[in-house]
């Protein structure tokens, strides 16, 4: 389990833009890019349009729905103690609460800390030599299934 708490940086409030590549990097670490390799430009119909190693992509911008906000965060690689000790999440399920089984002791579990980094209002989906359509599963998770678990109840 996780726990985002706000940055203690003053450069908390940056905004950022994802960018999700129609292509897999096995590297997750920083990378200095310049404007050489990176460097998108909106020219048609307001898509951003760009070359990524010789391929042409473009892009389609994905906000996200009011009341809703995206999150940058990096690890702190501190731990919080237990469930029970953090306060927010009631230790005994509902499952055990219907079977009886509230005399069984359940493992602690620890809560890793994420810190907010910066926030983001919109993802830019990128697709070789296309924009991505409607039936994208990212372009589906923001437009279709969060109103989706709105609906059903989730909160």
């Amino acid at each position: 389990m996780l726990s985002i708490r706000p940055s203690s940086a003053k450069s908390s409030g940056a905004k950022y833009t994802p960018n999700l590549l129609p292509c897999q990097i096995h590297y997750d670490g920083p990378v200095n890019a310049s404007k050489r390799y990176w460097d998108p430009q909106r020219i048609k119909d307001c898509n951003p349009e760009v070359y990524f190693r010789g391929r042409k992509l473009e892009g389609r911008g994905v906000k996200l729905p009011e009341g809703y906000k995206g999150v940058v965060v990096k690890d702190t690689g501190k731990q919080v103690g237990s469930l029970e000790q953090k306060g927010n999440v009631e230790r005994t399920s509902r499952r055990e609460k219907e079977s009886g089984d509230e005399d069984e002791e359940d493992e602690e579990e620890s809560v890793g800390v994420m810190e907010e980094v910066g926030d983001f209002e919109e993802v830019v989906v990128w697709g070789h030599e296309r924009i991505v359509g409607s039936d994208d599963e990212v372009v589906k998770g923001v437009e279709e299934w969060i109103s989706l678990a709105e609906t059903v109840g989730w909160q």
